[in-house]
């Protein structure tokens, strides 16, 4: 496969993957990681888009280090991806009522327009993805085939990428 079908990959295979765990650095300079959602909205450039408070807890800590991690899980597809990136606050009323979506009510009552509704974008500088067997039956057969050759189990898929690789 080449970089950009890596890249289009993990784009869609965040698509199916909801809840994240992103990771920001609290004014301790200890990691501090908390659920988001994402919506699935990961743009062309990879980019991750995220709902935020500008009164956050998360959003000082960005404002201070903007270096964080982005990790998603779906055990049921057995598929696992890890971002590091440059976060930033985004304020541009054109760009949230771009991405708003109904459900974001429930933290935003007064929807897109509401005074501390603000984007967390994530700029991808380096991602890895993992994308093994989904089903139950191939993973324990890659096991058993592990223990009975003696090689390493495989998995499924693993690549690493760079922001570098798609310019």
């Amino acid at each position: 496969m080449s970089r950009e079908s890596d890249f289009e990959k993990m784009r869609e295979m965040l698509k199916d993957i909801d809840l994240c765990m992103l990771t920001t650095v609290d004014e301790s300079n200890d990691l501090h990681s908390r659920p988001m959602s994402l919506n699935g909205d990961v743009d062309e450039n990879g980019n991750l888009w995220f709902f935020t408070s500008s009164n956050s807890h998360k959003a000082s800590e960005i404002e201070r280090t903007p270096n964080v991690n982005v990790s998603f899980v779906d055990t049921r597809k057995q598929q696992y991806v890890s971002i590091s990136g440059m976060a930033e606050l985004v304020h541009d009323r054109r760009k949230i009522k771009e991405l708003w979506k109904p459900v974001l009510k429930a933290w935003f009552p007064d929807g897109p327009e509401q005074a501390d509704v603000a984007l967390l974008k994530v700029e991808l500088k380096k991602a890895e993805y993992w994308d093994g067997p989904s089903s139950t039956i191939a993973q324990a057969v890659s096991f058993v085939s592990a223990i009975v050759t003696g090689k390493q189990v495989e998995l499924g898929e693993n690549k690493k990428l760079n922001r570098l690789d798609r310019a």
